[in-house]
């Protein structure tokens, strides 16, 4: 059951999404009916709703969940399978997304159907679970390299492992199988034979996981940077494919060019100088304060693994620190620090992406194959910390080989990739669809990892695949990316 706190925040969360509510409506499927504000302003009728699923079906003593969710009606009157949405992170909120800059294409796919945004078990309206603080400290003057650092975060996990305890939650009913189930669960509450599946990075990963565990429930399935069952730990050299890339956007550029002729072998030359003498820098709070912060090799590893996702400002703001750093400059490297990037706060872990992640976990081959690409890649081993730095610290928790098992499907299956992700990579991609035989896949080229809004011909793509079941669209192209905008 929620707490009285909880539901207090569920209630005013709810009045956030509507000016109007009224009586309940479709009482059997416990909706009621709202007005969906956006963030642009926009509103829409539609019906928030919910269901009740255990939190560990490996237990009958199970406590019980309520998950939300928001759908918006179709505008036609055949309307085929429910489209249900499924975030990326672990850890995002569907209802969130669709109130952000994709509202507009979750308007669009309400042509075909039902579109319902969920929050999964864990998240936005259905996270039940305090965040747990513990008393771990990344200290900004302290010197770290990623075994130091993983250590610190698995004790961080062993504190708040014991904290979930307390607060009565069961971390093991936190997998990826858990929350495929809950889209069954979904499905049986609305009534429908099947539904559509919309993911997205992780939300693909779920995606893949419910075609194996109940295809003949599925109607169609949308993949955007997809992540294959057994990728949740990206391999390295692809992030070092990924810069090499970057680098042939960047020549293109006469201008662009110029200033970043050869971005691998100035990264390479950074890193080994922060590794060898780490930069103090003297940051200055906005209320004045300073305060020492000893900037190294790791710190500037895990800033790039968090920028460059998509191509854009964020990681024009790379090459130029990356640059600047190699000439000697350190105003970009103030600059960088002061968007809160690092601090001496206590690391806090949430239940849901922490637990999603260990359990999908990584096969022993690909582990040793991280293991060795790590060693030499410019990022090391960060892209996805702190994974697999956690991996075996909860055994009982991991899904297992079986579930990393590549998977065979001729569900129809559409795929959106770009070529410019700097998180879920191409040949990845690839890889993780091998096993389907109804594919459909699009390449948007310039695009990042956050690429529905990339182009209106991915909506049209979209909606393509929805009324055929497939797309003549085989590539997007977009304009070379603004690393200045």
């Amino acid at each position: 059951m929620l707490s009285k706190q909880k539901l207090i925040a569920v209630r005013l969360y709810l009045l956030k999404l509507a000016f109007l509510v009224t009586v309940p409506v479709l009482a059997a499927n416990n909706e009621t009916a709202i007005t969906f504000t956006a963030d642009n302003g926009k509103s829409v009728e539609a019906y928030a709703g919910s269901f009740q699923v255990a939190e560990n079906r490996n237990k009958a003593d199970s406590r019980q969940l309520t998950l939300h969710y928001v759908r918006f009606p179709a505008l036609t009157d055949k309307p085929a399978a429910p489209i249900v949405y499924l975030a990326g992170g672990p850890g995002g909120s569907g209802i969130s997304t669709a109130k952000g800059r994709r509202f507009e294409l979750f308007m669009a796919l309400r042509q075909h159907a039902d579109v319902i945004a969920l929050d999964q078990r864990g998240t936005g309206l259905s996270d039940d679970v305090t965040a747990c603080q513990s008393s771990q400290i990344m200290d900004t003057t302290a010197v770290w390299n990623e075994q130091k650092l993983a250590a610190l975060h698995q004790q961080a996990l062993t504190e708040c492992m014991a904290f979930w305890q307390t607060e009565g939650a069961d971390i093991y009913g936190y997998t990826t199988v858990q929350n495929a189930l809950d889209i069954d669960d979904l499905r049986k509450h609305l009534k429908a034979e099947k539904v559509s599946l919309w993911g997205i990075s992780y939300g693909s990963h779920l995606a893949l996981t419910s075609i194996k565990l109940f295809a003949p429930q599925i109607d169609k399935v949308i993949l955007a940077s997809a992540e294959g069952l057994d990728q949740t730990v990206k391999l390295p050299r692809y992030t070092d494919e990924y810069f090499s890339a970057l680098q042939r956007v960047i020549d293109q550029q006469p201008a662009v060019k110029s200033r970043y002729p050869d971005l691998t072998n100035t990264m390479r030359r950074v890193l080994q100088k922060l590794e060898q003498a780490p930069i103090t820098v003297k940051l200055v709070t906005d209320d004045g304060q300073q305060s020492d912060f000893l900037f190294q090799k790791l710190h500037l590893q895990l800033l790039s693994s968090m920028v460059i996702a998509d191509p854009g400002r964020s990681v024009g703001l790379l090459l130029e620190l990356y640059r600047s750093l190699d000439q000697g400059e350190t105003d970009m490297l103030q600059f960088a620090l002061k968007r809160g990037f690092f601090s001496n706060r206590p690391i806090t872990l949430r239940i849901m992406p922490t637990a999603m992640d260990i359990a999908s976990g990584i096969s022993n081959s690909r582990l040793q194959q991280f293991s060795q690409q790590s060693a030499n890649s410019l990022l090391g081993g960060v892209l996805n910390f702190p994974m697999p730095h956690l991996y075996g610290q909860l055994p009982e928790l991991d899904l297992g080989q079986s579930f990393r098992q590549p998977l065979n499907s001729n569900v129809p299956t559409l795929l959106l990739s770009g070529t410019l992700d700097g998180r879920t990579y191409l040949p990845e991609q690839l890889e993780a669809v091998a096993g389907l035989t109804n594919l459909s896949h699009v390449v948007v080229e310039h695009a990042g990892h956050n690429l529905f809004m990339a182009s209106p011909q991915v909506e049209t793509a979209i909606l393509q695949f929805l009324t055929d079941g497939k797309t003549d669209i085989k590539q997007i192209t977009l304009p070379l990316p603004d690393f200045a905008k």
